[in-house]
């Protein structure tokens, strides 16, 4: 088991930063948010996947496993590296709203990467040409079928690959060529931005890391069909010779939605997977520690059982569970790679078979404070029960905020649990911080707006929600010497 020191950080995704640009970004403002922490005496920074979105918005559904989201690209920092010229559109919007227009930026974006791709291409020879070319050669696995598939995508108009010509969904050797050269400068251009935002992203974990704060990312367990992944690796997924789906991903109804939750992602062929030694999670997970200190596997209770559901379903309710892979995937990638430092989302529907995995495989689950109140008998989620093995949560990315969960709660039974654990001296949302704080957990995470003490209208996501979700923002006067000086104080005496 891998043993984790006592201390906290903040939840808070790339997307949230108030950053130029109207979208939170790797420039500035990320640095800014690292000193922050730093000041504040927290050790972690926990983000949301940085994959590209497939559908939503949403970081958990992303048209690749392995690349960057390029709207998280600084267009500052392609100033700085000569790449752009300083103009009025790349600093438009900088922070004057609390919700991002995914739409509007990503015309805005688009505009600039295209501009700074024409430069770097007039650019014969120099080093950030001698970088590229070495990112590219480092990254061959996994990158040449993302820019292959992305230029198809971006040419086709069709983000369904299931649609494409029959060549193309086949994957014919001829084909594939053909559609090289006919789109080689999109590929290049495709490649290209995955290398401003690997360059970027180091960058930024690297003086992170120089502040000794780490980063927590998240890795969702499964990947859109409309990805490059599927497409290149149709085999290891349940899809059709058509290259439809024929079985799908979800959860069966739970505390989140009455109905479960059909997110549609093909399953694994699992089978498929173990006699290859399932290599393509080792690199999966390989991708992830090269960008990461720590993740969070997201979903965990999949690989000890998931709930499959007939592709052609509406809802998630005619699901079925079937047996996942258990510690196989975990064990292959260990020979490789060595020790995983990682987190296992065990919420939801979670059995006992469930912990015992985790707890075979040495990684620490969650507790959640707001699971922790619902009735008088169920201390599970309550920051007394906490175990040190375990990383403590406020809230997460699929909650409520503090604040927003306090104005709604209904408790269920009486008296009301979370009595005995609050005052009026103070705001609430602080002593529940302290709360989660003060716990056995050797980690604890407090996501930005709890910190903030802000609405329901800050909240991340509502799962079930198609539209809405994503988009809140933080502001750059958020930042204030109170709330870092307050963390800081509640961090050290909690032991943190």
């Amino acid at each position: 088991m891998m043993k984790f020191p006592r201390s906290s950080g903040v939840l808070l995704h790339i997307t949230s930063l108030p950053s130029e640009g109207g979208v939170g970004d790797l420039g500035p403002e990320a640095y800014r948010f690292v000193d922050f922490l730093h000041a504040a005496g927290q050790k972690i920074w926990q983000i949301l996947p940085l994959s590209p979105p497939a559908e939503g918005n949403s970081p958990y559904s992303a048209y690749s496993a392995f690349a960057g989201n390029p709207l998280m690209i600084s267009l500052g920092g392609l100033v700085r590296d000569g790449l752009l010229k300083q103009t009025p559109e790349l600093t438009a919007g900088e922070a004057v709203s609390d919700h991002v227009d995914f739409g509007l930026v990503a015309v805005r974006k688009e505009q600039a990467f295209r501009r700074a791709f024409e430069h770097f291409q007039g650019s014969v020879s120099g080093p950030l040409c001698d970088d590229f070319a070495k990112f590219c050669a480092a990254q061959a696995d996994w990158l040449v079928e993302f820019s292959r598939f992305e230029a198809i995508m971006r040419h086709q108009n069709e983000t369904d690959w299931s649609k494409w010509p029959a060549g193309l969904i086949a994957r014919r050797p001829e084909v594939l060529a053909e559609w090289d050269q006919i789109l080689g400068e999109e590929i290049a251009y495709s490649k290209f931005k995955q290398f401003l935002f690997d360059r970027q992203w180091n960058e930024l974990k690297n003086y992170a890391n120089e502040r000794s704060v780490q980063i927590c990312g998240d890795m969702p367990i499964f990947v859109a069909h409309e990805s490059a992944d599927v497409w290149a690796n149709q085999g290891l997924f349940a899809v059709g010779d058509d290259g439809k789906p024929t079985l799908v991903a979800g959860v069966p109804p739970d505390y989140f939605s009455k109905t479960g939750q059909l997110w549609g992602n093909p399953q694994y062929d699992w089978e498929a997977l173990e006699e290859t030694d399932y290599d393509w999670w080792t690199k999966r997970f390989g991708s992830a520690l090269r960008q990461f200190d720590l993740l969070r596997v997201d979903h965990f209770r999949g690989f000890e059982a998931y709930w499959e559901i007939p592709a052609t379903a509406k809802t998630a309710i005619g699901g079925t569970w079937k047996k996942g892979p258990m510690s196989k995937p975990f064990e292959a990638a260990r020979k490789v790679l060595g020790e995983l430092p990682f987190i296992a989302e065990d919420l939801g529907m979670i059995t006992e078979e469930v912990h015992q995995l985790r707890a075979e495989l040495g990684f620490p689950g969650m507790r959640v404070l707001q699971f922790g109140f619902d009735t008088t008998d169920d201390e599970f989620h309550r920051p007394n029960t906490y175990p040190e093995d375990s990383v403590a949560y406020t809230g997460t990315h699929d909650n409520d905020t503090l604040v927003g969960w306090l104005q709604t709660r209904k408790p269920t039974s009486t008296p009301d649990p979370l009595k005995a654990w609050v005052n009026d001296k103070e705001p609430i949302h602080w002593q529940l911080i302290d709360a989660v704080l003060q716990s056995r957990s050797d980690m604890a995470i407090v996501p930005m707006q709890d910190l903030l003490g802000l609405g329901n209208s800050a909240r991340m996501n509502v799962p079930g929600q198609a539209k809405g979700n994503w988009t809140w923002r933080m502001h750059a006067s958020d930042l204030t010497d109170a709330v870092t000086t307050k963390l800081r104080t509640l961090t050290h005496d909690a032991g943190r």
